[in-house]
């Protein structure tokens, strides 16, 4: 440890604040809020998700709307199971394994011909689990500390800036743990450190679709839908400093952080046999950004062994526009006992847009609205850090018999952070200033692998799914590899100062099983 400079703190007060205007969040919690799981009734999942051609089938709703249009007889169904992290330990209110609520719709085919129909849709489906407990240590991290992440910004005079300066800086700052009397800020070592937090909540999404059919030759769908998110997080951290300050051995950090909201988005899809006397059948579809407006919601504080030094509250809105997404997929029939489906979809991640509410505006009739405008730093980031994922779906079903059906599929997708994104929190962004944590883990490609069964009684089918999904990541405590250099008060000369810490790998591997009841009437 060691007294490096004095600088002046422009520091917004720790006590609890008010609801802010003009924010938004990072990157890297906007893509935890824009991406979706594997999830629908168990014959979608039992499938790899690849039924986007064939179709009537419900879970289609949300990547297909066409397939809503095969249906030729009205239906219910609903799908519940099980969810088990593989990797993963008790934490706070995250636990291992949790019961799920998945899906519950309706569809109603109304004949208009002999060979065309129009179809109404309705079905809510859980489209993201925050489920999940991280947990990383280091016994090394040779030197490098929190701390020294909020001295290196004063150094480079992001702390003199309302933006630059985060919460956890500010906690840092105002604590009294790392200056003296004077102003003089400790450069502080620490030798290791524990990581532990436990997600729960989840994205609920409600699809209205109307579909239907030419000739039975073309299948036309569009959904409307509405998502609600509900996103809760507990963190801490832990480092052990390699000598005491301040008659301190450890710091630590908490924070409890809370997003809610919703959000609208339109998916269009078709679906067409290009050939009359053939099953074979090719489907197109494209989903619009889910425009969203959310709040958020935090409690963050300053620990030593002896307990709280300071805390901090505040909360306020934003909104969040996800990208586009483009689909395409095949699908075909062998007789009545095999059904085949591929499908490809790709969605441009760097093109996620976190947007401030910078007023309210009212139309002609007095209906209000938000005025927003694009965070530009924080979309520089997105850009750097996230890029365009694959996702590739394979399925094939099996009939043994008519009342039963074996099921197989693989759904891959590819990592959306790039090698060497880092979560930069020098930026002048209101994500900066709002950010309650440090730490960000650079996800690498999925794979999920599914099994399923079905079991058909008159107008009653029963099915089974199960999903095992793997992916590894590279997790970092803070910022990697940020420098400064200063001139040493003891000596004159300019000394450079580095903060390092190594990634740390970490897993998360699920295993789902589902359960789905569906009657035909």
């Amino acid at each position: 440890m060691k007294k490096i400079f004095i600088f002046a703190v422009t520091a917004v007060g720790l006590l609890p604040v008010a609801a802010q205007n003009n924010i938004t969040l990072d990157t890297y919690i906007g893509a935890q809020l824009s991406t979706e799981d594997l999830n629908g009734t168990a014959r979608y999942v039992g499938m790899g998700g690849a039924m986007d051609a064939l179709g009537a089938e419900i879970s289609t709703i949300g990547s297909n709307p066409a397939g809503i249009g095969l249906f030729r007889s009205n239906q219910v169904s609903t799908s519940f199971g099980l969810m088990s992290q593989q990797d993963g330990k008790s934490f706070q209110d995250g636990s291992k394994t949790h019961a799920s609520f998945d899906q519950i719709g309706v569809v109603f085919a109304s004949r208009v011909d002999q060979q065309s129909f129009v179809n109404f849709g309705f079905n809510f489906h859980k489209s993201r689990d925050f489920n999940h407990v991280l947990s990383a240590a280091a016994a090394s991290i040779n030197g490098s500390s929190q701390n020294r992440q909020t001295v290196i910004k004063g150094i480079l005079g992001d702390l003199d800036q309302r933006y630059g300066e985060s919460q956890v800086d500010n906690l840092y700052l105002e604590s009294g743990m790392i200056t003296d009397a004077e102003g003089n800020v400790y450069d502080i070592d620490s030798k290791s450190y524990q990581f532990d937090r436990a997600q729960t909540g989840y994205i609920g999404e409600f699809d209205f679709n109307l579909s239907g059919n030419i000739n039975n030759r073309v299948y036309l769908g569009l959904t409307a839908g509405i998502k609600s998110v509900h996103y809760n997080s507990y963190t801490e951290y832990l480092e052990e400093l390699a000598a005491k300050v301040l008659d301190v051995d450890e710091v630590g950090m908490r924070d409890e952080h809370k997003i809610t909201g919703t959000g609208f988005d339109i998916k269009l899809g078709v679906i067409f046999r290009p050939i009359e006397e053939s099953p074979f059948r090719f489907g197109l579809s494209v989903a619009t950004p889910t425009w969203y407006k959310l709040k958020t919601e935090n409690y963050s504080g300053i620990y030593d062994e002896y307990g709280c030094v300071r805390e901090v509250s505040t909360n306020g809105e934003f909104r969040m526009n996800t990208p586009w997404k483009f689909g395409v997929s095949a699908g075909h029939t062998i007789g009545q006992e095999v059904a085949l489906g591929i499908g490809f979809e790709y969605a441009d991640y760097s093109t996620l847009d976190m947007r401030t509410i910078t007023g309210r505006s009212y139309d002609w009739d007095g209906y209000a609205y938000d005025d927003s405008s694009s965070d530009a730093v924080m979309k520089r980031l997105t850009e750097q850090t996230l890029k365009g994922v694959s996702t590739l779906k394979v399925g094939v079903e099996y009939k043994p018999d008519p009342t039963v059906a074996i099921r197989a599929g693989y759904n891959y997708s590819s990592p959306m952070y790039k090698k060497e994104a880092v979560r930069d929190q020098t930026l002048s962004s209101p994500g900066t200033w709002m950010a309650s944590t440090t730490d960000y883990t650079n996800w690498e490609a999925t794979n999920r692998l599914t099994l399923g069964l079905g079991f058909t009684f008159d107008k009653l089918r029963l099915d089974l799914g199960y999903q095992y999904t793997m992916r590894s990541g590279n997790f970092y405590p803070y910022m990697n590899g940020v420098s400064a250099s200063y001139i040493s008060d003891e000596t004159g000369q300019t000394m450079a100062l580095r903060n390092d810490c190594q990634a740390v790998s970490v897993k998360d591997n699920r295993h789902q099983l589902l359960c789905s009841l569906t009657y035909s009437f």
